[in-house]
């Protein structure tokens, strides 16, 4: 009987095996890491919509897939489609036939606007400001299937279940920006309880439309500095002024360290702890002491067995607002101490921007490829570091560093915070 890899509270040990990502750099793990390292960014001045009048006109948006008409639905299924098919035959298994759990972070769905207009024009009388009510009364009289499949939010998930085959039903979730981080704790939970052996755990975003863009500009979150795209995101530093939405997807496929083993895998890393913790002070803000924080990346140490010392390097969620960036530093100043200053992080966002739902599964990507190859990259745009926040950012130049374990931190909107632990090598 062969022998099972158990960490120290005897669970199964999970490993990483296969790894996809598209981001704004552009498509496969290579492409990514390559514009990565070298600190090049992706964003950009919007062209997939009219921004005349808008305060925000720049984005990290996905513009060659070759999703058209442009539908944040069919953009965030075509770029989950392919992280995931990367991730699962790096992992030198069927891409149509993976047999195995699929848990899928995936944005919120409603019905975009060039929907809405064409389902009112059923009437014969389109109108820009058909209301929701009044649309609802549509799709009641004038049923349509299509229509339908896209109010689905399993729908993109269904699809890939299809295309990759996977199996059992796919889990769908979305907790915000913590999302992608979310969904590989739903993947290492299952094979910890002996559920699975292994699964796929994907997060997607293509959702950078007009709505969106107005919505989070009217919460006073995105950049305006429109003039130099490339600039605007500068995570940590005195300057910045808000984060700019992005597109992309991660994927990781994850299995027990024994069925890897068994079947002569090559093993990425390991997800080594998993921690999790709410924030119920606001919609949108952090609680002031930061103690959410501070328990969720306790929790995920905890859960790895690892003191703070062992951590060699931080994947920051760091948004680049400045009172994210600021409450992440509380946190992590809390835990830490004094050797916070002393740990080396960085902000990836500040190359590819916030891809929301997407960003917990593309940092936990990059966080595997930071230990594997040796290099950390850098927080671009680190020009006026504050003051108030003290750390070493990896400053506008990637860094050789021989890492063994990362923490990825993800905070969301809503109060849902999840620090992923992630090692090269087991620890029993």
């Amino acid at each position: 009987m062969a022998s099972i890899d158990l960490d120290f509270l005897g669970r199964p040990v999970v490993a990483v095996t296969g790894i996809g990502v598209v981001s704004s750099l552009g498509r496969g793990v290579a492409d990514n890491w390559s514009a990565l390292v070298s600190g090049r960014s992706g964003i950009h001045t919007i062209t997939r919509f009219a921004t005349d009048n808008l305060r925000t006109t720049i984005a990290g948006t996905v513009d060659f897939m070759g999703v058209e008409p442009w539908s944040g639905i069919d953009l965030s299924y075509a770029l989950a489609e392919a992280a995931g098919t990367e991730a699962i035959a790096m992992a030198g298994l069927d891409t149509s036939a993976f047999d195995a759990p699929l848990f899928l972070a995936a944005p919120p769905i409603e019905l975009e606007w060039s929907q809405r207009l064409a389902l009112d024009k059923l009437t014969g009388e389109a109108r820009e400001d058909a209301g929701y009510l009044r649309l609802i009364e549509l799709a009641r009289t004038h049923r349509s299937r299509s229509i339908y499949d896209l109010t689905l939010f399993g729908g993109i998930s269904e699809r890939l279940a299809d295309k990759l085959g996977t199996r059992g039903l796919p889990v769908t979730l979305s907790t915000a920006c913590a999302s992608g981080a979310s969904a590989i704790q739903l993947g290492v939970e299952a094979i910890r309880r002996g559920d699975a052996d292994r699964c796929i755990a994907i997060g997607t975003d293509g959702s950078v439309g007009a709505e969106a863009l107005i919505r989070f500009s009217l919460l006073s979150a995105l950049s305006t500095q429109n003039d130099r795209p490339e600039k605007a995101s500068k995570p940590f530093s005195k300057d910045r002024d808000g984060f700019v939405m992005a597109e992309g997807a991660g994927a990781l496929v994850l299995e027990s360290l024994s069925a890897a083993k068994a079947r002569g895998a090559t093993v990425l890393g390991v997800l080594l702890g998993v921690g999790e913790k709410a924030d119920d002070f606001h919609r949108t803000r952090s609680k002031p002491d930061g103690s959410p924080i501070i328990a969720t990346i306790r929790a995920g140490l905890d859960d790895a067995g690892l003191q703070p010392g062992d951590i060699g390097y931080i994947n920051a969620h760091g948004t680049s607002t400045p009172e994210n960036d600021r409450m992440e530093y509380t946190g992590l100043s809390a835990v830490f101490g004094d050797a916070i200053g002393r740990t080396p992080i960085s902000s990836n966002k500040s190359m590819i921007g916030h891809t929301l739902t997407a960003a917990g599964a593309i940092e936990a990507v990059f966080s595997v490829l930071a230990m594997r190859e040796g290099t950390l990259p850098p927080t671009i745009n680190y020009d006026q570091p504050d003051p108030a926040i003290p750390l070493d950012m990896i400053p506008n130049v990637a860094r050789p560093a021989d890492v063994s374990a990362v923490l990825s931190n993800s905070f969301g909107f809503g109060g849902q915070n999840v620090s992923l632990v992630i090692g090269r090598e087991p620890r029993g």
